[in-house]
Protein backbone atom coordinates (compact mmCIF):
# COMPACT_ATOMS: atom_id res chain seq x y z
CA UNK A 1 0.00 0.00 0.00
CA UNK A 2 2.65 2.76 0.82
CA UNK A 3 4.08 2.58 -2.57
CA UNK A 4 0.62 4.14 -4.10
CA UNK A 5 0.64 6.94 -1.44
CA UNK A 6 3.71 7.92 -3.35
CA UNK A 7 1.76 8.39 -6.63
CA UNK A 8 -0.21 11.34 -7.95
CA UNK A 9 0.88 13.64 -5.31
CA UNK A 10 3.00 16.01 -4.87
CA UNK A 11 5.99 14.21 -2.74
CA UNK A 12 7.98 11.09 -4.07
CA UNK A 13 8.40 9.62 -0.63
CA UNK A 14 6.57 9.53 2.63
CA UNK A 15 8.69 10.73 5.77
CA UNK A 16 8.44 7.91 7.54
CA UNK A 17 9.50 5.57 4.70
CA UNK A 18 12.93 6.64 4.26
CA UNK A 19 16.20 4.44 5.68
CA UNK A 20 19.56 3.53 5.51
CA UNK A 21 18.54 1.86 1.64
CA UNK A 22 17.26 5.75 0.95
CA UNK A 23 20.72 7.28 0.98
CA UNK A 24 21.85 9.03 -2.29
CA UNK A 25 18.36 9.59 -2.95
CA UNK A 26 16.88 12.84 -4.54
CA UNK A 27 13.49 12.70 -2.53
CA UNK A 28 10.43 15.16 -2.57
CA UNK A 29 8.33 15.82 1.11
CA UNK A 30 5.68 17.30 1.91
CA UNK A 31 3.82 17.40 5.17
CA UNK A 32 4.07 19.58 8.85
CA UNK A 33 6.60 20.87 11.04
CA UNK A 34 6.70 18.62 13.53
CA UNK A 35 9.27 20.32 15.56
CA UNK A 36 12.06 22.77 14.20
CA UNK A 37 15.14 23.55 16.00
CA UNK A 38 18.12 26.20 15.35
CA UNK A 39 21.76 24.93 15.61
CA UNK A 40 23.57 28.16 15.52
CA UNK A 41 24.34 27.94 12.03
CA UNK A 42 22.07 24.69 10.85
CA UNK A 43 18.62 24.38 10.99
CA UNK A 44 16.66 20.94 11.37
CA UNK A 45 13.25 20.65 11.06
CA UNK A 46 11.40 16.96 11.94
CA UNK A 47 8.96 17.11 9.14
CA UNK A 48 5.69 14.62 9.90
CA UNK A 49 3.01 13.15 7.65
CA UNK A 50 0.81 9.91 7.86
CA UNK A 51 3.89 7.48 7.63
CA UNK A 52 5.91 9.26 9.99
CA UNK A 53 8.56 11.51 10.68
CA UNK A 54 11.91 12.80 8.60
CA UNK A 55 14.59 15.41 9.79
CA UNK A 56 15.49 17.92 7.07
CA UNK A 57 18.58 20.01 7.37
CA UNK A 58 18.81 23.87 6.27
CA UNK A 59 22.59 24.22 5.48
CA UNK A 60 23.55 28.11 4.89
CA UNK A 61 26.32 26.66 2.56
CA UNK A 62 23.69 24.85 0.16
CA UNK A 63 21.11 27.11 0.27
CA UNK A 64 19.99 31.00 -0.56
CA UNK A 65 19.23 32.97 2.11
CA UNK A 66 16.29 33.64 1.26
CA UNK A 67 15.47 29.42 1.64
CA UNK A 68 17.37 29.90 4.77
CA UNK A 69 15.57 32.33 6.47
CA UNK A 70 12.41 30.87 5.34
CA UNK A 71 13.80 27.74 7.49
CA UNK A 72 14.33 30.65 10.47
CA UNK A 73 10.76 31.63 10.26
CA UNK A 74 8.41 28.42 9.59
CA UNK A 75 6.65 27.25 13.02
CA UNK A 76 4.66 24.23 13.93
CA UNK A 77 2.34 22.83 12.13
CA UNK A 78 2.76 25.06 8.78
CA UNK A 79 2.97 22.70 5.85
CA UNK A 80 5.65 22.62 3.69
CA UNK A 81 7.02 21.48 0.61
CA UNK A 82 11.17 20.09 0.42
CA UNK A 83 13.21 18.30 -1.81
CA UNK A 84 16.70 17.25 -1.39
CA UNK A 85 19.26 14.06 -0.64
CA UNK A 86 18.64 11.31 1.72
CA UNK A 87 21.91 11.33 3.98
CA UNK A 88 23.34 9.49 6.46
CA UNK A 89 23.19 11.29 9.91
CA UNK A 90 26.74 12.46 10.84
CA UNK A 91 28.13 10.16 13.99
CA UNK A 92 27.21 10.67 17.55
CA UNK A 93 23.74 11.83 16.26
CA UNK A 94 21.67 9.00 15.38
CA UNK A 95 18.65 8.32 17.04
CA UNK A 96 17.80 4.56 17.87
CA UNK A 97 13.98 6.05 19.39
CA UNK A 98 12.72 6.65 15.37
CA UNK A 99 12.46 4.79 12.78
CA UNK A 100 14.17 7.16 10.25
CA UNK A 101 16.91 8.19 12.76
CA UNK A 102 20.18 7.13 11.07
CA UNK A 103 19.36 9.86 7.42
CA UNK A 104 18.00 12.79 7.26
CA UNK A 105 17.39 14.79 3.83
CA UNK A 106 19.98 17.67 3.13
CA UNK A 107 17.79 19.93 1.60
CA UNK A 108 18.19 22.32 -1.36
CA UNK A 109 14.64 23.59 -2.28
CA UNK A 110 11.32 24.10 0.04
CA UNK A 111 8.00 25.42 -0.37
CA UNK A 112 5.94 26.71 2.64
CA UNK A 113 1.89 25.46 1.77
CA UNK A 114 0.40 27.15 3.87
CA UNK A 115 0.97 28.56 7.08
CA UNK A 116 -0.68 27.51 10.73
CA UNK A 117 -1.74 29.68 13.65
CA UNK A 118 -0.20 28.18 17.40
CA UNK A 119 -1.97 25.25 18.04
CA UNK A 120 -4.26 25.06 20.89
CA UNK A 121 -1.82 21.94 22.68
CA UNK A 122 0.62 20.77 21.16
CA UNK A 123 0.57 17.74 18.62
CA UNK A 124 2.12 14.60 20.27
CA UNK A 125 1.81 11.91 22.30
CA UNK A 126 1.19 12.44 26.28
CA UNK A 127 -0.38 15.60 26.28
CA UNK A 128 -1.50 17.35 29.34
CA UNK A 129 -4.95 18.00 28.19
CA UNK A 130 -8.07 17.41 28.96
CA UNK A 131 -10.02 15.68 26.46
CA UNK A 132 -13.27 18.17 25.79
CA UNK A 133 -10.06 20.17 24.31
CA UNK A 134 -8.66 17.28 22.31
CA UNK A 135 -12.46 16.79 21.04
CA UNK A 136 -13.14 20.51 20.48
CA UNK A 137 -10.24 21.01 18.20
CA UNK A 138 -10.62 17.01 16.92
CA UNK A 139 -8.63 17.46 13.36
CA UNK A 140 -5.65 18.69 15.08
CA UNK A 141 -6.07 16.02 17.96
CA UNK A 142 -5.79 13.96 15.15
CA UNK A 143 -2.69 14.57 13.92
CA UNK A 144 -1.14 13.06 16.94
CA UNK A 145 0.56 9.85 16.17
CA UNK A 146 -1.46 7.67 19.02
CA UNK A 147 -4.81 8.86 17.28
CA UNK A 148 -3.35 8.44 14.04
CA UNK A 149 -2.32 4.63 14.90
CA UNK A 150 -5.86 4.04 16.23
CA UNK A 151 -7.78 4.80 13.20
CA UNK A 152 -4.93 2.69 10.89
CA UNK A 153 -5.40 0.11 12.71
CA UNK A 154 -9.53 0.35 12.79
CA UNK A 155 -8.91 0.42 8.92
CA UNK A 156 -6.50 -2.61 9.15
CA UNK A 157 -9.14 -4.11 11.16
CA UNK A 158 -12.54 -4.00 8.59
CA UNK A 159 -10.28 -4.90 5.57
CA UNK A 160 -8.98 -8.02 7.17
CA UNK A 161 -12.94 -9.02 8.13
CA UNK A 162 -13.52 -8.20 4.87
CA UNK A 163 -11.19 -10.36 3.27
CA UNK A 164 -12.03 -13.22 5.34
CA UNK A 165 -15.52 -13.10 5.01
CA UNK A 166 -15.43 -12.99 1.20
CA UNK A 167 -13.35 -15.56 1.16
CA UNK A 168 -15.80 -17.57 2.79
CA UNK A 169 -18.73 -17.04 0.34
CA UNK A 170 -20.45 -14.07 2.11
CA UNK A 171 -21.73 -10.91 0.22
CA UNK A 172 -21.76 -7.15 1.75
CA UNK A 173 -25.49 -5.65 1.56
CA UNK A 174 -26.30 -2.26 2.56
CA UNK A 175 -29.54 -2.19 4.71
CA UNK A 176 -32.06 0.97 5.07
CA UNK A 177 -30.86 3.85 7.73
CA UNK A 178 -34.39 5.17 7.89
CA UNK A 179 -36.67 2.32 8.58
CA UNK A 180 -39.20 1.60 11.43
CA UNK A 181 -39.27 1.95 14.92
CA UNK A 182 -39.25 -1.25 16.76
CA UNK A 183 -39.19 -2.55 20.51
CA UNK A 184 -35.82 -4.31 20.73
CA UNK A 185 -34.61 -2.96 23.36
CA UNK A 186 -32.96 0.67 24.04
CA UNK A 187 -34.41 3.50 22.75
CA UNK A 188 -34.62 4.60 19.35
CA UNK A 189 -33.69 7.91 17.48
CA UNK A 190 -36.26 9.11 15.70
CA UNK A 191 -36.77 11.25 12.35
CA UNK A 192 -40.00 12.68 11.81
CA UNK A 193 -41.45 12.44 8.14
CA UNK A 194 -41.89 16.38 6.04
CA UNK A 195 -44.18 13.91 3.69
CA UNK A 196 -46.19 12.13 6.25
CA UNK A 197 -46.50 14.71 9.17
CA UNK A 198 -46.78 12.69 13.04
CA UNK A 199 -45.00 10.16 11.29
CA UNK A 200 -41.58 9.12 12.26
CA UNK A 201 -38.41 6.50 11.26
CA UNK A 202 -36.04 5.44 13.29
CA UNK A 203 -32.26 4.95 12.88
CA UNK A 204 -31.41 1.35 13.26
CA UNK A 205 -29.99 -0.16 16.61
CA UNK A 206 -29.09 -2.67 14.39
CA UNK A 207 -29.76 -4.18 11.08
CA UNK A 208 -31.30 -7.19 12.82
CA UNK A 209 -34.71 -7.68 10.92
CA UNK A 210 -33.34 -6.79 7.63
CA UNK A 211 -30.35 -9.40 7.64
CA UNK A 212 -33.24 -12.25 8.75
CA UNK A 213 -35.49 -10.67 5.75
CA UNK A 214 -32.17 -11.60 3.97
CA UNK A 215 -31.89 -15.38 4.82
CA UNK A 216 -35.31 -15.45 3.77
CA UNK A 217 -34.26 -14.35 0.39
CA UNK A 218 -32.33 -16.89 -0.17
CA UNK A 219 -28.94 -15.03 0.19
CA UNK A 220 -27.31 -17.59 2.48
CA UNK A 221 -24.33 -15.82 3.56
CA UNK A 222 -24.67 -12.12 4.18
CA UNK A 223 -22.34 -9.29 5.99
CA UNK A 224 -22.08 -5.54 6.47
CA UNK A 225 -19.94 -3.14 8.29
CA UNK A 226 -23.10 -1.24 9.35
CA UNK A 227 -23.87 2.34 11.44
CA UNK A 228 -25.92 1.33 13.96
CA UNK A 229 -27.94 3.94 16.56
CA UNK A 230 -28.85 4.18 20.40
CA UNK A 231 -30.22 6.53 22.20
CA UNK A 232 -28.63 5.34 25.60
CA UNK A 233 -26.68 6.53 28.47
CA UNK A 234 -23.29 6.97 27.21
CA UNK A 235 -19.67 5.68 29.03
CA UNK A 236 -15.96 4.62 27.58
CA UNK A 237 -17.16 2.36 25.29
CA UNK A 238 -20.62 3.59 24.50
CA UNK A 239 -21.47 5.93 21.67
CA UNK A 240 -24.44 7.32 20.27
CA UNK A 241 -24.04 6.20 16.81
CA UNK A 242 -21.51 2.83 16.53
CA UNK A 243 -20.05 0.46 14.04
CA UNK A 244 -21.57 -3.03 13.90
CA UNK A 245 -20.06 -6.11 11.88
CA UNK A 246 -23.46 -7.51 11.04
CA UNK A 247 -23.20 -11.17 10.07
CA UNK A 248 -26.03 -13.95 9.13
CA UNK A 249 -26.09 -17.27 7.63
CA UNK A 250 -28.98 -20.02 7.02
CA UNK A 251 -28.93 -23.44 7.22
CA UNK A 252 -26.42 -23.59 10.44
CA UNK A 253 -26.72 -24.65 13.93
CA UNK A 254 -25.09 -22.54 16.61
CA UNK A 255 -21.77 -24.69 16.50
CA UNK A 256 -21.68 -24.01 13.05
CA UNK A 257 -21.57 -20.29 13.24
CA UNK A 258 -19.48 -20.09 16.71
CA UNK A 259 -17.09 -22.00 14.11
CA UNK A 260 -16.80 -20.10 11.28
CA UNK A 261 -16.82 -16.83 13.26
CA UNK A 262 -13.71 -17.96 15.12
CA UNK A 263 -11.86 -18.98 12.55
CA UNK A 264 -12.71 -15.45 10.81
CA UNK A 265 -11.31 -13.58 14.02
CA UNK A 266 -8.40 -15.69 14.11
CA UNK A 267 -7.43 -15.16 10.60
CA UNK A 268 -8.23 -11.22 11.27
CA UNK A 269 -6.21 -11.35 14.34
CA UNK A 270 -3.09 -12.67 12.68
CA UNK A 271 -3.16 -10.19 9.94
CA UNK A 272 -2.98 -7.29 12.80
CA UNK A 273 0.10 -8.87 14.62
CA UNK A 274 -2.05 -11.30 17.09
CA UNK A 275 -2.26 -14.79 17.54
CA UNK A 276 -6.14 -16.35 18.45
CA UNK A 277 -5.61 -19.79 19.59
CA UNK A 278 -8.36 -22.46 18.56
CA UNK A 279 -10.68 -23.44 19.12
CA UNK A 280 -11.93 -20.99 22.07
CA UNK A 281 -12.75 -22.15 24.92
CA UNK A 282 -16.70 -22.05 25.77
CA UNK A 283 -18.57 -21.36 28.61
CA UNK A 284 -22.11 -21.10 29.61
CA UNK A 285 -23.42 -18.42 30.93
CA UNK A 286 -24.46 -20.45 34.44
CA UNK A 287 -20.44 -20.75 34.70
CA UNK A 288 -19.90 -17.57 33.90
CA UNK A 289 -22.03 -16.21 36.18
CA UNK A 290 -20.97 -18.66 39.45
CA UNK A 291 -17.51 -18.42 38.52
CA UNK A 292 -16.86 -14.51 38.24
CA UNK A 293 -20.39 -12.74 38.95
CA UNK A 294 -20.95 -11.50 35.46
CA UNK A 295 -21.50 -12.95 31.67
CA UNK A 296 -18.25 -11.45 30.12
CA UNK A 297 -15.53 -12.68 32.46
CA UNK A 298 -12.15 -11.38 32.52
CA UNK A 299 -10.15 -14.76 32.69
CA UNK A 300 -6.72 -13.11 32.62
CA UNK A 301 -6.48 -13.06 36.54
CA UNK A 302 -7.99 -15.22 39.38
CA UNK A 303 -9.73 -13.92 41.96
CA UNK A 304 -13.29 -16.56 41.54
CA UNK A 305 -16.10 -16.59 43.80
CA UNK A 306 -16.77 -19.54 46.13
CA UNK A 307 -19.72 -20.42 47.15
CA UNK A 308 -19.91 -20.91 51.08
CA UNK A 309 -23.40 -21.28 51.76
CA UNK A 310 -23.01 -24.87 52.93
CA UNK A 311 -20.49 -23.77 55.08
CA UNK A 312 -21.93 -20.78 57.02
CA UNK A 313 -26.05 -20.98 56.51
CA UNK A 314 -26.12 -22.40 59.55
CA UNK A 315 -23.49 -20.26 61.31
CA UNK A 316 -24.24 -17.78 64.19
CA UNK A 317 -23.57 -15.51 61.75
CA UNK A 318 -27.36 -14.02 61.10
CA UNK A 319 -26.43 -12.01 58.21
CA UNK A 320 -25.46 -15.48 56.66
CA UNK A 321 -28.00 -17.71 58.20
CA UNK A 322 -30.75 -14.99 57.17
CA UNK A 323 -29.71 -14.50 53.30
CA UNK A 324 -29.44 -18.25 52.72
CA UNK A 325 -32.84 -19.13 54.59
CA UNK A 326 -34.30 -16.95 52.47
CA UNK A 327 -33.19 -18.78 49.72
CA UNK A 328 -30.20 -16.55 48.76
CA UNK A 329 -26.59 -17.15 48.94
CA UNK A 330 -23.54 -16.36 50.40
CA UNK A 331 -20.08 -16.07 48.34
CA UNK A 332 -16.49 -15.33 49.29
CA UNK A 333 -13.03 -14.07 47.53
CA UNK A 334 -9.87 -14.95 48.63
CA UNK A 335 -7.74 -11.67 47.56
CA UNK A 336 -4.44 -13.37 47.76
CA UNK A 337 -1.71 -11.47 49.38
CA UNK A 338 -4.21 -8.43 50.50
CA UNK A 339 -4.24 -9.69 53.95
CA UNK A 340 -1.99 -6.62 55.05
CA UNK A 341 -3.99 -3.93 53.59
CA UNK A 342 -5.35 -1.19 55.79
CA UNK A 343 -8.79 -0.60 57.52
CA UNK A 344 -9.60 2.33 55.37
CA UNK A 345 -8.38 0.26 52.22
CA UNK A 346 -10.79 -2.66 52.98
CA UNK A 347 -13.21 0.24 53.63
CA UNK A 348 -13.19 1.02 49.95
CA UNK A 349 -13.67 -1.89 49.19
CA UNK A 350 -16.81 -1.85 50.91
CA UNK A 351 -17.66 1.34 49.66
CA UNK A 352 -17.64 -0.44 45.87
CA UNK A 353 -20.22 -3.46 47.56
CA UNK A 354 -22.23 -1.10 48.60
CA UNK A 355 -22.29 1.29 45.62
CA UNK A 356 -23.44 -1.99 44.00
CA UNK A 357 -26.11 -3.47 45.97
CA UNK A 358 -24.71 -4.72 48.87
CA UNK A 359 -26.23 -3.71 52.43
CA UNK A 360 -22.52 -4.28 54.04
CA UNK A 361 -19.64 -6.63 53.10
CA UNK A 362 -18.10 -8.63 56.07
CA UNK A 363 -14.50 -9.45 55.64
CA UNK A 364 -11.40 -11.84 57.19
CA UNK A 365 -8.03 -10.50 57.23
CA UNK A 366 -5.50 -12.79 57.50
CA UNK A 367 -2.25 -11.22 58.30
CA UNK A 368 1.23 -12.27 57.36
CA UNK A 369 1.78 -13.13 61.20
CA UNK A 370 -0.89 -15.57 61.05
CA UNK A 371 -3.23 -13.58 63.04
CA UNK A 372 -7.14 -13.88 61.29
CA UNK A 373 -8.63 -9.81 62.00
CA UNK A 374 -12.21 -9.80 61.88
CA UNK A 375 -15.47 -8.80 63.35
CA UNK A 376 -17.46 -11.84 62.29
CA UNK A 377 -14.58 -14.61 63.37
CA UNK A 378 -16.17 -14.98 66.76
CA UNK A 379 -19.37 -16.30 65.14
CA UNK A 380 -17.75 -19.89 63.49
CA UNK A 381 -17.10 -22.44 65.50
CA UNK A 382 -13.77 -23.77 65.28
CA UNK A 383 -15.06 -26.88 62.39
CA UNK A 384 -17.15 -23.93 60.07
CA UNK A 385 -13.61 -22.00 60.31
CA UNK A 386 -11.63 -24.45 59.19
CA UNK A 387 -13.51 -25.87 56.91
CA UNK A 388 -14.17 -22.22 55.20
CA UNK A 389 -10.51 -21.59 55.23
CA UNK A 390 -9.92 -25.05 53.32
CA UNK A 391 -12.86 -24.46 50.87
CA UNK A 392 -11.22 -20.87 50.07
CA UNK A 393 -7.27 -22.00 50.57
CA UNK A 394 -6.55 -19.44 52.71
CA UNK A 395 -2.97 -18.91 53.89
CA UNK A 396 -1.58 -16.45 55.94
CA UNK A 397 -1.47 -12.77 54.07
CA UNK A 398 -5.02 -13.06 52.71
CA UNK A 399 -8.14 -11.12 52.37
CA UNK A 400 -11.73 -12.95 52.25
CA UNK A 401 -14.57 -10.87 51.24
CA UNK A 402 -18.24 -11.77 51.38
CA UNK A 403 -21.76 -10.91 50.35
CA UNK A 404 -24.73 -12.35 51.12
CA UNK A 405 -28.23 -11.88 49.11
CA UNK A 406 -29.80 -13.53 46.77
CA UNK A 407 -27.76 -14.62 43.42
CA UNK A 408 -28.57 -11.89 41.34
CA UNK A 409 -27.39 -9.34 44.15
CA UNK A 410 -24.17 -11.25 45.32
CA UNK A 411 -23.13 -11.54 41.80
CA UNK A 412 -23.47 -7.52 40.66
CA UNK A 413 -21.42 -7.36 44.12
CA UNK A 414 -18.51 -9.73 44.01
CA UNK A 415 -17.95 -8.50 40.17
CA UNK A 416 -17.52 -5.21 40.70
CA UNK A 417 -15.12 -6.23 44.14
CA UNK A 418 -13.09 -8.63 41.90
CA UNK A 419 -12.32 -5.63 39.45
CA UNK A 420 -11.54 -2.97 41.86
CA UNK A 421 -9.24 -5.57 43.44
CA UNK A 422 -7.48 -6.74 40.37
CA UNK A 423 -6.78 -2.97 40.10
CA UNK A 424 -5.82 -2.51 43.62
CA UNK A 425 -3.14 -5.33 43.76
CA UNK A 426 -2.12 -4.60 40.49
CA UNK A 427 -2.71 -8.01 39.21
CA UNK A 428 -0.91 -8.66 35.49
CA UNK A 429 -3.43 -8.64 32.59
CA UNK A 430 -0.94 -9.53 29.80
CA UNK A 431 -1.91 -10.06 26.40
CA UNK A 432 -5.79 -10.77 24.91
CA UNK A 433 -8.01 -13.70 26.30
CA UNK A 434 -11.21 -14.26 24.05
CA UNK A 435 -14.03 -17.54 24.69
CA UNK A 436 -17.51 -17.75 24.22
CA UNK A 437 -20.17 -17.08 26.64
CA UNK A 438 -22.81 -19.80 25.64
CA UNK A 439 -26.75 -20.89 26.28
CA UNK A 440 -28.26 -17.64 27.92
CA UNK A 441 -31.39 -17.82 29.49
CA UNK A 442 -34.23 -16.53 26.67
CA UNK A 443 -35.87 -14.22 29.21
CA UNK A 444 -35.28 -12.13 32.34
CA UNK A 445 -37.89 -10.65 34.57
CA UNK A 446 -37.89 -6.80 34.23
CA UNK A 447 -39.14 -5.51 37.76
CA UNK A 448 -39.58 -2.18 37.06
CA UNK A 449 -41.40 -3.18 34.39
CA UNK A 450 -43.10 -6.22 35.90
CA UNK A 451 -42.58 -8.50 32.78
CA UNK A 452 -40.51 -10.47 31.43
CA UNK A 453 -38.22 -9.13 28.73
CA UNK A 454 -35.35 -11.04 26.04
CA UNK A 455 -32.15 -11.49 26.99
CA UNK A 456 -31.14 -10.74 23.76
CA UNK A 457 -33.70 -9.86 21.63
CA UNK A 458 -37.49 -11.28 21.00
CA UNK A 459 -36.06 -13.39 18.11
CA UNK A 460 -33.74 -15.58 19.28
CA UNK A 461 -34.72 -19.10 18.87
CA UNK A 462 -35.67 -21.16 22.61
CA UNK A 463 -33.27 -24.46 22.91
CA UNK A 464 -35.51 -26.99 21.69
CA UNK A 465 -35.86 -29.07 25.08
CA UNK A 466 -37.18 -26.09 26.45
CA UNK A 467 -39.84 -25.55 24.16
CA UNK A 468 -42.52 -27.28 25.98
CA UNK A 469 -41.87 -24.38 29.02
CA UNK A 470 -42.62 -21.63 26.94
CA UNK A 471 -46.25 -21.45 28.58
CA UNK A 472 -45.66 -22.66 31.67
CA UNK A 473 -42.42 -21.63 33.19
CA UNK A 474 -41.09 -19.25 30.94
CA UNK A 475 -37.87 -18.09 32.89
CA UNK A 476 -36.18 -21.80 32.85
CA UNK A 477 -36.30 -21.82 28.95
CA UNK A 478 -32.63 -21.67 27.37
CA UNK A 479 -31.79 -20.25 24.49
CA UNK A 480 -29.31 -20.73 21.32
CA UNK A 481 -27.40 -18.29 22.35
CA UNK A 482 -23.28 -17.30 22.37
CA UNK A 483 -21.42 -13.95 23.11
CA UNK A 484 -17.53 -13.71 22.25
CA UNK A 485 -16.10 -12.10 25.35
CA UNK A 486 -12.61 -10.34 25.18
CA UNK A 487 -10.41 -8.95 28.21
CA UNK A 488 -13.48 -8.40 30.17
CA UNK A 489 -15.81 -6.88 27.13
CA UNK A 490 -18.37 -8.74 25.26
CA UNK A 491 -16.98 -7.93 22.01
CA UNK A 492 -20.21 -9.58 19.76
CA UNK A 493 -22.65 -11.67 20.44
CA UNK A 494 -25.36 -13.61 18.88
CA UNK A 495 -28.30 -16.09 18.07
CA UNK A 496 -29.46 -18.56 16.26
CA UNK A 497 -33.48 -17.00 15.25
CA UNK A 498 -36.25 -18.08 15.14
CA UNK A 499 -37.56 -19.23 11.62
CA UNK A 500 -40.97 -20.69 12.15
CA UNK A 501 -43.78 -17.86 12.42
CA UNK A 502 -45.61 -19.40 15.13
CA UNK A 503 -42.79 -19.81 17.05
CA UNK A 504 -41.83 -16.16 16.80
CA UNK A 505 -45.46 -15.37 17.90
CA UNK A 506 -45.41 -17.13 20.55
CA UNK A 507 -42.20 -15.57 21.91
CA UNK A 508 -43.96 -11.90 21.34
CA UNK A 509 -46.62 -13.00 23.60
CA UNK A 510 -44.60 -14.35 26.38
CA UNK A 511 -43.57 -10.85 26.28
CA UNK A 512 -46.18 -9.32 26.88
CA UNK A 513 -47.40 -8.51 22.94
CA UNK A 514 -51.28 -9.61 22.52
CA UNK A 515 -51.62 -11.03 19.16
CA UNK A 516 -52.91 -7.83 17.57
CA UNK A 517 -49.73 -5.93 19.17
CA UNK A 518 -47.02 -8.44 17.54
CA UNK A 519 -48.78 -8.19 13.97
CA UNK A 520 -48.56 -4.34 14.29
CA UNK A 521 -45.20 -3.91 15.37
CA UNK A 522 -43.97 -7.34 13.93
CA UNK A 523 -46.44 -7.94 10.93
CA UNK A 524 -44.01 -8.11 8.11
CA UNK A 525 -41.44 -10.54 9.79
CA UNK A 526 -44.15 -12.97 10.60
CA UNK A 527 -45.34 -12.59 7.09
CA UNK A 528 -41.76 -13.08 5.90
CA UNK A 529 -41.46 -16.26 8.18
CA UNK A 530 -44.66 -17.98 7.08
CA UNK A 531 -43.10 -18.16 3.01
CA UNK A 532 -40.31 -20.72 3.72
CA UNK A 533 -37.75 -19.48 6.11
CA UNK A 534 -34.59 -21.35 6.16
CA UNK A 535 -33.55 -21.97 9.60
CA UNK A 536 -30.74 -19.39 9.81
CA UNK A 537 -28.26 -17.20 12.56
CA UNK A 538 -25.72 -14.95 13.32
CA UNK A 539 -23.65 -12.34 14.95
CA UNK A 540 -22.58 -8.79 15.52
CA UNK A 541 -19.66 -7.32 16.32
CA UNK A 542 -18.70 -4.07 17.95
CA UNK A 543 -15.85 -2.72 15.46
CA UNK A 544 -15.28 0.18 17.76
CA UNK A 545 -14.66 -1.78 21.09
CA UNK A 546 -12.69 -4.56 19.23
CA UNK A 547 -10.40 -2.12 18.41
CA UNK A 548 -10.45 -0.70 21.62
CA UNK A 549 -9.12 -3.52 23.06
CA UNK A 550 -6.83 -4.35 20.09
CA UNK A 551 -4.96 -0.98 20.15
CA UNK A 552 -4.76 -1.09 23.99
CA UNK A 553 -7.01 1.85 24.70
CA UNK A 554 -9.34 2.59 27.14
CA UNK A 555 -11.75 4.21 25.39
CA UNK A 556 -13.87 3.98 22.22
CA UNK A 557 -13.38 7.48 21.69
CA UNK A 558 -9.71 7.01 20.56
CA UNK A 559 -10.63 4.84 17.68
CA UNK A 560 -13.82 6.92 16.37
CA UNK A 561 -12.81 9.43 14.07
CA UNK A 562 -15.09 12.09 15.37
CA UNK A 563 -16.48 10.84 18.78
CA UNK A 564 -19.22 12.25 21.00
CA UNK A 565 -18.95 13.44 24.76
CA UNK A 566 -20.48 11.44 27.53
CA UNK A 567 -23.16 13.63 26.85
CA UNK A 568 -23.87 13.01 23.46
CA UNK A 569 -22.47 16.19 22.31
CA UNK A 570 -20.12 17.08 19.35
CA UNK A 571 -17.47 20.11 21.04
CA UNK A 572 -15.98 20.89 17.29
CA UNK A 573 -19.29 21.29 15.68
CA UNK A 574 -21.76 22.28 18.43
CA UNK A 575 -23.89 19.24 17.56
CA UNK A 576 -26.99 18.64 19.09
CA UNK A 577 -28.07 22.15 17.58
CA UNK A 578 -31.63 24.29 17.83
CA UNK A 579 -32.82 24.07 13.75
CA UNK A 580 -34.64 26.77 12.25
CA UNK A 581 -38.39 26.95 13.09
CA UNK A 582 -39.31 26.37 9.79
CA UNK A 583 -37.53 23.81 9.72
CA UNK A 584 -39.90 22.21 12.85
CA UNK A 585 -42.84 23.87 11.14
CA UNK A 586 -41.79 21.81 7.64
CA UNK A 587 -41.34 18.43 9.68
CA UNK A 588 -44.86 19.44 11.32
CA UNK A 589 -43.28 20.19 14.81
CA UNK A 590 -43.82 21.96 17.76
CA UNK A 591 -41.70 22.11 20.57
CA UNK A 592 -42.87 22.03 23.92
Amino acid sequence: MSEYLNQHCLHSHGAGQLDASSIGTEVTLTGWVDHRRDHGGLIFVDLRDRSGIAQVVFDPQQLTAELFTLGETMRPEWVVKVSGKVRPRPEGTVNPNMPTGAVEVLLDKVEVLNSAKTPPFPISDHIETDELNRLHWRYLDIRRPAVRRGLLLRSQLTSAIRRALEARGFIDVETPILGRSTPEGARDFLVPSRTNHGEFYALPQSPQLYKQLLMIAGLERYYQIARCFRDEDLRADRQPEFTQLDVEMSFVDDNDVMSLIEEVMAEVFCDLGFELKLPLQRMSYAEAMSRYGNDRPDTRFGLELQDVSGIVGSSGFKVFAQAVAAGGQVKAINAKGAGDLSRGEIDKIAAVATDHGAKGMAWIAFTSGGEAKSPIVKFFSTEEFAALKAALDVEDGDLVLFAADQPDTVATVLSAVRLYLADLLQLPRVGHQVLWVVDFPMFSFDEEAGRLQANHHPFTRIKDEDLDKLESDPLSCGSYSYDMVMDGFEVGGGTLRNHRSEMQLAVLKALGFSEDQAQEQFGFLLDALSFGAPPHGGVAFGIDRLAMLLGGYSSIRDVIAFPKTSSGADPMTGAPSAVEPKQLREAGIRLA
